[in-house]
């Protein structure tokens, strides 16, 4: 097999839609972060998540969060509650606000957010600084729904509003409704390796239009209704632009074949994997209410098992970016940190990069972060545990059947 294996890429749709908004978009010269395309995607994805929410469309994921916290009136020396097994962008927003985020464990059958773990906390906090969390955070990890009905009962309880994190979620469900229609505020991501892409962009579901004409404001600069530019808050520039949202339209044409594809994929791997000595795939819980869209497929690999190349595992610092990573990276000086996967996991990424596939860790702990060290976190360890053991496996569109059999045909190959 001569091609790369990329983790997960999305693709065009086969009608070749997107050139044509894009086109559009140019010969009608909305080139500009609003317009018709940006309009009709955002009505695409109000019908996608079921019809009752509003949708503003947004330059990325992030951007989504950010917003969502700011609507949620979340200010300096505020805390919020947040899933500490994600990518750092369901926390980062938090401190762009002066907050402070405080960590949440996982619970060992859908990874995401425990609601025991939150609710001890929301008290915590509550005992130790005198007011509660002015917002949650739980986030679908590789697409996988978190216990929408417990955290939900929890949040209510305590009246705190949650900001869905799905951006990993796009058509996953919950008990049959959509993830990001359960809180306050929920975030999408249309990054090129989501679900669907826009090529980076994200977007933010409301509950109510007054939500979403806040939100829009914020994300237009928070400019007043003068003739000239007038502002009483703090405005940011994050609204989608007309050719990305060209694209959008386009890709959600074949946003279910994408999500049935990953789902086949996944259940591909569950049947190729189940005897393969140490290597667990991820699924989701046997209760009927979980239905992922398995963004990646996720698997764990037992500590004791062998692998090739493992006796050199972390030898050699790092020079370029792992796992998707685009930009310029700092240089570190060691190979090795506290809290890393094992040397097995390590040696497996290494086995299967030769062989042109792409595997990747799963997320380290935000509470694991060195810029992080400070934040409260109430964990058990399983996120921990996760970490150390865990790997992702090629999962996208792009993937086909021959090249799982191929993917693991080399993990088998990789294991001593």
């Amino acid at each position: 097999m001569d091609k790369q294996i990329y983790l997960c890429l999305a693709h065009m749709s086969k009608a070749g839609l997107e050139q044509k908004y894009v086109k559009e978009a140019f010969d009608t010269n909305w080139v500009v972060p609003l317009g018709p395309n940006v309009n009709a995607f955002e009505e695409d994805l109000k019908q996608f998540t079921g019809g009752t929410h509003e949708v503003v469309a947004l330059s990325a994921g992030t951007a989504a969060v950010h917003l969502a916290l700011i609507a949620c009136s979340v200010s300096p020396g505020d805390e919020v509650l947040v899933q500490s097994f994600t990518f750092c962008a369901s926390s980062h927003p938090v401190t762009y606000l002066g907050a402070k985020p405080v960590f949440v464990g996982s619970e060992p059958e859908t990874w995401n957010m425990d609601p025991v773990l939150l609710e001890e906390a929301i008290k915590d906090r509550i005992a130790k600084i005198g007011k509660k969390p002015k917002a949650i955070v739980p986030v679908a990890l590789y697409g996988m729904p978190y216990d929408c009905k417990r955290i939900m009962e929890i949040a209510d309880r305590y009246d705190i509003p949650v900001v869905e994190d799905a951006a990993e979620g796009f058509g996953s469900k919950f008990d049959g409704r959509i993830l990001s229609t359960f809180g306050k505020f929920g975030v999408l991501s249309f990054n090129g390796n989501k679900m669907i892409t826009t090529s980076g962009g994200g977007a933010l579901v409301c509950q109510s239009v007054e939500d979403k004409n806040t939100v829009m404001w914020y994300a237009t600069q928070a400019r007043d209704a003068y003739p000239y530019y007038q502002h009483t808050a703090i405005g940011y520039n994050y609204r989608m632009s007309n050719i990305c949202a060209g694209i959008g339209r386009g890709q959600m044409t074949v946003v279910q074949e994408h999500i049935d594809h990953h789902k086949h994929v996944q259940a591909l791997y569950e049947e190729l994997l189940k005897e393969v000595r140490g290597v667990h795939i991820h699924r989701q819980p046997a209760d009927s209410r979980y239905d992922s869209n398995y963004w990646l497929c996720t698997a764990t690999l037992d500590a004791n098992v062998r692998v090739q190349g493992q006796e050199n595992a972390y030898k050699e610092v790092i020079k370029t970016a792992v796992g998707g990573a685009a930009g310029v990276i700092k240089a570190v000086e060691s190979a090795t940190t506290d809290c890393q996967p094992n040397d097995n996991v390590e040696a497996l990424r290494v086995f299967m990069a030769a062989n042109r596939i792409e595997t990747r860790p799963v997320w380290k702990p935000m509470h694991k972060q060195p810029v992080y060290a400070d934040a409260p976190v109430y964990t058990n360890g399983v996120e921990e545990e996760i970490f150390k053991v865990g790997f992702c496996l090629p999962a996208g569109p792009w993937v086909t059947d021959a090249d799982v059999k191929y993917i693991v045909e080399k993990i088998k190959e990789a294991i001593l």
